[in-house]
């Protein structure tokens, strides 16, 4: 006779550890990226030649692809959607603003003191956006001091 309770455990247990793996994949591609996004941003503020490195225009875009992608696939596991779970819509929304932040500090921005602010704005909405993930909410960190 098939225990249903045995099966339904090793199911669930399955489905945690994929979701678990899942989430540490997309963790650790957030670590790599905001790492390499404060190098490359630190090699901005120094002019460095190194930010010109083609490895350095190239492996982020590839970390930002994996990172993007295990978020995407994260919620569609856990079943949880932007503009639908606020706390996803204020990290779609948040990543938004960092990637234009980022763009800015690296690229777009027509004087250093501009990509330094924009470098510093950008780190300062990524620890938001942790804060949202860890809480599970808007308010982010604010929720932790409440």
């Amino acid at each position: 006779m098939i225990d249903l309770d045995q099966n339904a455990r090793a199911a669930g247990a399955a489905y945690c550890g994929a979701v678990l793996s899942l989430k540490l994949v997309h963790m650790s591609a957030a670590a790599l990226s905001v790492g390499l996004f404060s190098l490359r941003g630190f090699w901005m503020l120094v002019e460095s030649p190194l930010r010109e490195a083609r490895w350095t225009r190239v492996v982020p875009h590839v970390i930002d692809t994996v990172f993007l992608a295990t978020g995407i696939w994260l919620a569609i596991r856990i079943g949880q959607y932007p503009f639908v779970q606020p706390w996803l819509t204020a990290k779609v929304l948040g990543l938004v603003g960092y990637i234009i932040l980022g763009s800015i500090a690296l690229k777009r921005g027509p004087t250093r003191a501009i990509r330094a602010a924009a470098f510093l704005a950008a780190l300062a909405v990524f620890a938001y956006l942790v804060g949202v993930a860890r809480a599970r909410h808007p308010w982010s960190w604010g929720l932790w001091l409440a």
